[in-house]
Order: C-alpha cells, then structure tokens, then sequence
C-alpha cells in the first residue's frame, strides 16, 4: 500500500486536501490525523471491514475497544441506546477536549469497533483538522492512537510516519499537538462514573463536575483479568519503547543517586544506559544519554514531552532507560500511568 502524506495548517486548513482525506474515509480507507491529545488512525466507525483494517494495520488485540470521534454533541443520540444525565454535565463542561465517556451503545455501531464489547467509548475532539475532517466525512470516526501496537503514541506525523508508512492510505501531517497524553477515559453505565483512563481531564476536575466518581482498580497495577478491556490502554502492554524502563520513585535526591548508581553497573556490562530526568536534575548525571521530559513544576510539560521522549531512546539505541518518577497528582496521574505501563510496573522505590 502507498501512504499519502498530506500537509495541512491547523490555522489556516486547505479544504480541498481535507477534503481528498475525507473521501478516502467515505470509501472505507485509513487516514491518520492530528487530535489535541496524540495523532489517531481514523476509518468510518459504522464500516466493519474499515474499523477491521485498522487493528490489522495496527497489530492490535481484537478485543481492544476503539474510540469514536464525532464532531457535534448532536451525533451522539444515534450511536447510543440512551445519555445518562450526567454525561450531558461532562459534555457541556469538556467537550470539545479530551475527555471520552463510555455508554451503551446502539445497534448502529459494530461490535467490531467496541472490541465485541455491548459499550461504546466516544468523544469530541477540539484539534480543529480532526473536527474538520469528521465534517467532512460525514460519518462518527474510529480512531486510536495511530502507532503500531504496544509502543509509544505518535505526537506528531514522523513517529506516524515512521510506525505505519506502507499501512494506511492517507497521512495528515498538521505539525505537534498540543497536550501528548490520550483523553480521559470515564465509565458512564455505573454510577457513581469510574475512571478507567487518566488523561488531560483530572480526577479533581471530573468531581467539580459529578462530586463523587469511582477510579477503577487496574489502575493500581497490569490487569491481567481474562476479561475484555472496557477502554483503550487497559490490559495490553502500551507506550513501551524497543528498551527496557525501570522507573525509581521516592526522595528525589535518593532517587538521582540511585539512578545514577544503576547507570554506571549498567555501562559495566556493556549496555547502553538512557536517562528520563526533568529539567531540575537533568545536569547531575554525566556520561549517560540524558534527556529531560520536561519541569516538575509545570507537569504538563512532561506530558507533551513524554512520548517523543521515548521514542527518542529508541532512535539511539538505548538498552536500558533509567526514569525517574513524578508526582502522581492531577496531570500527574495520568503521566505515571503512562510510565508505569511503558516499564511494565517495573518500578524501584528508594
């Protein structure tokens, strides 16, 4: 298959190449766009050979639900059997944004979009190319992160690029986005609501909104249940570089020198040693591949920075990324999430 790359300006949007992009959607093709979160890999969510082609283009576990992208809360109503009163809450509050609520789903959707699944997981994007391109399709859009299975999220069109060339048909390529890290994943078919996914919406931003919410229990460790994942990023290995990670968490100073201390037994046995540190201690370890994933103090910076970090270890041919942890809270959540999955929970506490 040739991929097609198209260049388009988020702020200045050329219609007619968006428009060729929505065709390709229409005929039940694969295009690959930009979202605030991470690039998505798109095919029209009621085809099932279309949202078919996208685990195999991606090599991902049939039972790995998609996420539906619409681009008006008015296209809700047809994909589910009902909208919880407060979903409504959440849309008027988050959407556009990064925030997906899971509901039961109608008859409309396939079950091969929701993972053979009864629930459907859906949002609304605010990337003004990926609202663009649902209204120009004229169809709800499947799309989850457009990188092959299991490794990091694509934060813009190279890591696309270079995971799925020769695999879909159409690349957009509309520069970085903006926040780095997947949507907020929220079970609306409980109540109270359960987190099931960290994201760009935090805990304490949802409870503003709902009071109380429940955070499902997987999120303190690998699921390893036998069950079908409800939501993307649940029970497969996820976001993992081509080295191993292991993150160390505790005292920040206990963690430099123990970061430090592993780097060098590391290089002693002949492998190459990478480091994920921040912007406070990124100049404390020497003779090592050091890269900050951003400031403690402004975590969202160490979102956006977070997958192009690890890819970054990759293209240097790192054997082994020593990390160290952040704080867990708001944004936070979400990022330890992220790393945790990337290490396999291989986590050191010092």
């Amino acid at each position: 298959m040739k991929t097609e790359i198209i260049k388009i300006d988020r702020n200045n949007i050329d219609m007619d190449k968006l428009k060729y992009a929505a065709d390709v959607i229409k005929q039940g093709g694969l295009v690959a766009f930009p979202t605030e979160t991470v690039y998505g890999l798109g095919a029209n969510a009621l085809n099932e050979a279309a949202a078919h082609n996208i685990y195999k283009a991606k090599g991902r576990p049939s039972d790995n639900p998609l996420i539906v992208h619409i681009c008006s809360p008015g296209e809700l109503n047809p994909l589910v059997e009902s909208i919880p009163q407060k979903a409504y809450k959440l849309m008027e509050r988050f959407w556009p944004g990064p925030l997906t609520m899971i509901m039961n789903k109608s008859e409309a959707v396939p079950r091969t979009t929701t993972g053979g699944l009864n629930t459907v997981a859906i949002r609304m994007p605010s990337h003004p190319v990926a609202m663009a391109l649902i209204r120009e399709s004229g169809v709800p859009i499947a799309a989850p992160s457009a990188n092959l299975s299991g490794k990091p999220s694509p934060t813009n069109a190279e890591h696309v690029i270079h995971d799925l060339s020769g695999r879909v048909d159409v690349i957009i390529d509309a520069g970085s986005v903006n926040i780095g890290l997947e949507s907020t994943i929220v079970d609306m078919t409980v109540d109270p609501p359960m987190l099931l996914r960290p994201g760009g919406i935090t805990p304490r931003e949802l409870e503003k909104v709902l009071g109380k919410i429940s955070i499902d229990p997987s999120l303190s460790g690998l699921n390893l249940s036998d069950e079908p994942p409800k939501a993307p990023g649940m029970k497969y290995t996820h976001y993992s570089p081509d080295a191993d990670v292991i993150i160390i968490e505790g005292d920040l100073e206990k963690v430099v020198d123990r970061i430090n201390q592993m780097a060098s037994e590391y290089r002693s046995k002949g492998k190459k040693v990478g480091i994920m540190a921040t912007e406070q201690t990124k100049d404390r370890y020497n003779g090592f591949l050091v890269i900050s994933m951003g400031d403690r103090n402004r975590p969202e910076t160490i979102a956006s920075n977070l997958f192009t970090d690890l890819r970054e270890f990759d293209n240097n041919d790192v054997n082994i990324v020593l990390a160290e942890a952040v704080d867990a809270t708001d944004i936070g959540m979400a990022i330890m999430n992220r790393m945790n999955k990337a290490a396999g929970y291989n986590i050191i506490k010092v």
